[in-house]
């Protein structure tokens, strides 16, 4: 029973990883409890948008992740 957890951009090199899984059900508290410290301080940035399913979350904070949901944690992203 299990969220998979998709990171994108620079948000998966600071996990070592583009996805991985934590536990289901799974609230905003309970994703940044399972990310380490700088990757966690990192998703909390502002800027820092989450998306469940494709659909993106008007704030992180209403984070309700279900088992077999995806949640893609998307950094802010530049170009030129």
């Amino acid at each position: 029973m299990a969220v998979r957890i998709v990171f994108l951009g620079r948000l998966a090199d600071l996990a070592g990883a583009s996805e991985r899984e934590l536990a289901a059900p799974l609230d905003w508290l309970g994703l940044l409890a399972g990310l380490e410290g700088e990757l966690a301080s990192a998703v909390s940035d502002a800027k820092v948008r989450l998306a469940v399913n494709g659909a993106l979350l008007p704030d992180k904070a209403v984070l309700a992740a279900s088992e077999g949901d995806e949640v893609a944690l998307l950094p802010p992203v530049s170009g030129g």
